[in-house]
C-alpha cells in the first residue's frame, strides 16, 4: 500500500508539472514565439548564402571589465542605450525598460512592457523596426503598436551587449560569448561567429569600406560582413578591453578602453596615437556630433574633445551621476547622455546639463 501511494504521487507530481508548464504556454503566447530561428539561411540574388551554424558550446567568458553586475533593476537607474528613429523621436534603454520621449520637449511618448529586462543596446532596421538586445535575448518592437513582434533566443549567448545595422540592412548582434547575424525580416538567425577572439563583443562599428570591427575584452577584431569570417585582430592595446567604439569624420577608429583613448587607422591597424588626457582613464563612450565635436564620456565625467589635438574644451558638470554609459549627440539640439544614475541632456545652446526627471534618480535642476 506505501508503494502505491509513493507511485500515485510521483505520477500526480509530473501530470500537475506538464499542466503548469501547458496553462503557462497558453497564458503567454509569446512563449511560444521563438520558433526555430537558427536554422534558415537566407536567400537572394545579391544576398550572400551562410552555412546555418548552431551556437557555440556555452564557455565562460572573461571577466566583464564594465562590471555591469546584474542588480535589482527596480533599484537601477543606469541607461545603458540611446537611439534615435526615423521620426526624430528618441528611444532610451535603461535597466528599469524601454521607453520613447520627445526629444524636444522631453515628454514620454510610450513605454514598452520588458519585465524584468535588462537592455544591453538599440538598433533600428530599414523598415523602422527597433531592436532591442536585453540580457534574457533579442527583441523587435513595432514603433507604431508599441508591440513585441519577434523575439530570439538561438544566440551564442542570450546576454546581448551591442547591435549594429550594417550597410546591407542585416542586424549584427554581439553578446558575451561571441556574435551573430540576424535577417530583420524574420528575426532569423543566418550565422553565428563562433569562435570571436576576445571572447565578448563588447561594442561595434563599420569601417569606411563597409566592414565590422568589434571590440572585445582583448582588443579589436575586424570581421568580413560577407563571409562573418575575422579578418584581423589588434591586440595589447592600452587597457586591452574596448568599452566603446566609432568611426571619425577622419574615417579613423576612436577607440575608447579601460585605459585610455585611441586613434587607430583601420586600413593599418596601426595606433595613430593616445589621446593625453584619458590616459588611464576608463573611457566608456565616444561619439561625435555632425559638426563633427568629439563627446568623451568616462567612469569620471563627460568632455567635450578637440579632436585635432585631443585637447578637453569642456568637461560638463551637472550629469546625475559621474559614470557615463552611452551618449546620443544632436537629438533635438541636445546631447543625451545615459549614465549610471539615469538619463540627461546637454543644451547644444548654452552647454549646461540637466537630468531628465522620469528617468533619472537626480531630480532636475531649477
Amino acid at each position: 500500500m506505501r508503494y502505491r501511494i509513493q507511485i500515485t504521487l510521483f505520477l500526480s507530481s509530473i501530470l500537475l508539472g506538464i499542466g503548469i508548464s501547458g496553462w503557462k504556454a497558453f497564458a503567454n503566447p509569446m512563449i511560444e514565439a521563438p520558433s526555430p530561428l537558427a536554422q534558415t539561411p537566407i536567400r537572394g540574388d545579391q544576398t550572400p548564402l551562410y552555412d546555418s551554424q548552431p551556437p557555440p558550446p556555452r564557455v565562460d567568458p572573461l571577466p566583464n571589465q564594465r562590471r555591469l553586475e546584474d542588480t535589482l533593476i527596480e533599484q537601477d537607474y543606469r541607461v545603458t542605450a540611446l537611439q534615435q528613429d526615423y521620426t526624430n523621436n528618441l528611444w532610451i534603454g535603461a535597466w528599469q525598460g524601454l521607453a520613447r520621449i520627445d526629444p524636444n520637449t522631453g515628454r514620454t511618448l510610450a513605454r514598452i512592457s520588458l519585465p524584468n529586462t535588462i537592455i544591453g543596446g538599440l538598433a533600428q532596421d530599414r523598415m523602422g523596426r527597433l531592436w532591442v538586445g536585453t540580457y534574457q535575448g533579442l527583441k523587435r518592437v513595432d514603433p507604431r503598436s508599441n508591440e513585441i513582434t519577434a523575439q530570439n533566443f538561438s544566440l551564442p549567448s542570450n546576454r546581448v551587449l551591442s547591435l549594429l545595422i550594417d550597410r546591407r540592412g542585416y542586424l549584427w548582434v554581439g553578446t558575451d560569448r561571441g556574435l551573430a547575424l540576424i535577417s530583420p525580416d524574420q528575426g532569423l538567425l543566418m550565422t553565428t561567429l563562433q569562435e570571436l577572439p576576445g571572447v565578448s563583443a563588447q561594442a561595434m562599428t563599420l569601417d569606411a569600406e563597409g566592414q565590422l570591427w568589434v571590440g572585445t575584452l582583448d582588443g579589436l577584431v575586424r570581421v568580413n560582413t560577407a563571409s562573418a569570417l575575422p579578418m584581423e585582430q589588434l591586440r595589447n592595446l592600452p587597457g586591452r578591453t574596448v568599452q566603446s567604439l566609432t568611426l571619425g569624420p577622419d574615417d579613423l577608429l576612436w577607440v575608447g578602453t579601460s585605459g585610455g583613448l585611441l586613434v587607430i587607422d583601420p586600413e593599418t591597424g596601426e595606433v595613430l596615437r593616445s589621446v593625453t588626457p584619458f590616459r588611464e582613464q576608463s573611457v566608456t563612450a565616444v561619439r561625435f556630433d555632425p559638426s563633427g565635436n568629439l563627446w568623451v564620456g568616462t567612469r569620471s565625467g563627460l568632455f567635450l574633445v578637440n579632436r585635432y589635438n585631443g585637447a578637453v574644451l569642456r568637461e560638463i558638470p551637472g550629469l546625475p551621476s559621474s559614470r557615463v554609459l552611452d551618449i546620443l549627440p544632436n537629438v533635438g539640439n541636445k546631447v543625451w547622455v545615459g549614465t549610471t544614475e539615469g538619463l540627461a541632456w546637454v543644451s547644444l545652446t548654452t552647454g549646461d546639463a540637466q537630468s531628465h526627471q522620469a528617468f533619472s534618480r537626480t531630480p532636475p535642476t531649477p
